[in-house]
């Protein structure tokens, strides 16, 4: 059955956990966008409360409104990969632009390095004593019988950097089977808040998000790969998504992101 881009979006409402669950959408046709629609935007989980403040400031400005999803980049890439209506999207990692790019499923140039992060050691306890991070920490005897909460590590960009920190410190093995994969960092974050994990491995904008955990320690920067956030314009989409990806790359914007913890990078 065909459906239109509105028809789209009502089916999937904003929810950025209903994209994560890879809800199929294969052999679906889409309408193009048509100017004087909201834009559509895809965007990684950790970017939800920059990126709401900035979508408001946006229809302050011009009139004019966003439809924002948030989930991990993966889902979210899979999504646009099967019709999804997008018109922007922001991924947590490189990885993921460039499968869409190899796709030809974005404006390569509009594509650019938007933001980057760090990935940090949270708890869900007040008093729970600060964490060096480094080699030989015995982070299986801080978890004890508890479990490590991550973005999975397969596919969810702070996952996959927080394996891959893990892996150069020699912790990795020692902490492997004790890891609660989740499908994005906010839901990594949520089990920590929860109390449903005693230790969780998300960004730090994340951790400022949420005043039900700790940071109490930073995993090394040369540890993992840079986190890299690039921006970019699906191939199919609305005339207002360019004017919609200055703004986003603005100075008004970049206060807004860094006041979330963000490093802007251009």
């Amino acid at each position: 059955m065909l459906k239109g881009r509105r028809e789209w979006i009502k089916g999937f409402g904003l929810s950025g956990l209903m994209l994560a669950l890879g809800m199929t959408l294969a052999g679906a046709a889409f309408a193009p966008a048509q100017a004087g629609e909201k834009v559509m935007v895809f965007a990684a989980a950790s970017l939800k409360n920059a990126l709401d403040e900035i979508n408001a400031k946006w229809k302050e400005e011009t009139g004019k409104e966003t439809t924002a999803s948030y989930a991990a980049s993966s889902a979210l890439a899979k999504q646009i990969e099967q019709g999804a209506p997008a018109d922007i999207f922001i991924s947590a990692d490189l990885a993921w632009m460039d499968y869409l790019a190899e796709k030809k499923l974005i404006k390569d140039e509009t594509r650019s390095n938007l933001l980057g992060n760090r990935i940090v050691l949270v708890s869900g306890k007040t008093d729970a004593a600060p964490v060096e991070i480094k080699p030989g920490l015995d982070l299986a005897a801080l978890l004890g019988d508890g479990r490590l909460a991550m973005g999975a590590v397969d596919s969810v960009p702070a996952g996959k950097y927080g394996k891959s920190a893990l892996e150069k410190l020699g912790i990795w093995p020692t902490v492997e089977a004790k890891v609660a994969g989740a499908e994005s960092v906010r839901a990594a974050l949520l089990l920590v808040s929860r109390g449903e994990a005693p230790y969780g491995i998300v960004y730090q904008t994340d951790a400022a998000a949420d005043p039900g955990v700790k940071v109490v320690g930073t995993l090394p920067e040369d540890s993992h790969p840079s986190i890299i956030y690039p921006i970019a314009i699906t191939a199919e989409s609305n005339p207002d998504a360019a004017a919609y990806l200055e703004f986003v790359k603005s100075p008004k914007a970049a206060a807004l992101f860094q006041a979330q913890g963000f490093i802007v990078r251009e």
